[in-house]
């Protein structure tokens, strides 16, 4: 049963299921692009790791694949006294309070590169978001940081945003949408390509840079999506009668239950 949404589907973005996503969207575009690029070019799968803090409820929901440590959160809430307080002995606490304590957590974040075959210089860098790269902290730092070395060098970027949750990044004239890929080309730098697009539209086909004046090879990443959503059979771990995480806003909310109520009608 292939996704009822025109475009991406909501429910893909769950914080448990977000990471399979990513990792089979990253080797569905390094199949579709390898082809395409041969033989002057290659694309490979790279990774880097880094350690960063992490708000212990980051870890709810989230598969051992993505860290190397295992965590158990527990919630804490304060719970008054069924009776008047009484001065208890001295050294004495008969409840022990609840409490969270600092985590450090190893990240790996998957990304892709373009490069030539005879000198494996980097061409261009994809990049597919995670939820780490939107939220503020080590892991939206760390991001930034190689972001702008890409930026300062002559390798084009990628950049594909296909969360609602969290902090887009910075370009000028940001518009207000719910998901958005930049294509900057080395040679266009400042100025850059923004394609945003929202919940109830089609992904765009976008092109891949490569040098200044080849031809581009276009992406459809909603043909990637779907073609992921059938293979690795999601339909089967979705729920479609819950909301999806993070929530739509009240507008969306309605469509999306039209879509699935019409998604429900045909099968």
């Amino acid at each position: 049963m292939p996704s009822p949404f025109p475009g991406m589907d909501p429910y893909l973005e769950h914080p448990s299921l977000w990471p399979d996503v990513h990792l089979n969207l990253i080797h569905a575009i390094q199949t579709a692009l390898a082809l395409r690029v041969a033989p002057r070019y290659f694309v490979s799968v790279e990774q880097r790791t880094y350690i960063a803090a992490v708000e212990p409820d980051a870890f709810l929901g989230r598969p051992d694949a993505e860290s190397t440590f295992s965590v158990a959160v527990i919630g804490s809430r304060f719970v008054p006294p069924a009776a008047p307080l009484v001065a208890a002995p001295a050294g004495v606490l008969e409840r022990p309070l609840v409490v969270e304590v600092p985590v450090r957590d190893e990240i790996r974040q998957r990304y892709l590169e373009v490069r030539d075959v005879a000198t494996h210089d980097v061409i261009t860098v994809i990049e597919v978001l995670s939820p780490t790269n939107k939220q503020s902290g080590e892991g939206r730092q760390q991001y930034e940081k190689k972001r702008q070395q890409v930026f300062d060098s002559l390798t084009s970027l990628v950049e594909i945003d296909l969360l609602r949750g969290g902090k887009p990044m910075p370009t000028s004239r940001l518009p207000v949408s719910h998901y958005r890929i930049l294509v900057s080309r080395e040679w266009e730098r400042p100025r850059a390509k923004l394609y945003p697009f929202n919940l109830n539209e089609t992904i765009p086909e976008i092109p891949v840079p490569l040098r200044q004046g080849e031809d581009e090879p276009m992406l459809s990443l909603g043909d990637l999506l779907a073609q992921i959503y059938d293979q690795v059979r999601y339909d089967l771990r979705l729920d479609y009668a819950l909301e999806p995480e993070p929530p739509l806003d009240a507008d969306v909310a309605i469509w999306a239950h039209g879509v699935l109520a019409q998604g429900r009608a045909r099968y």
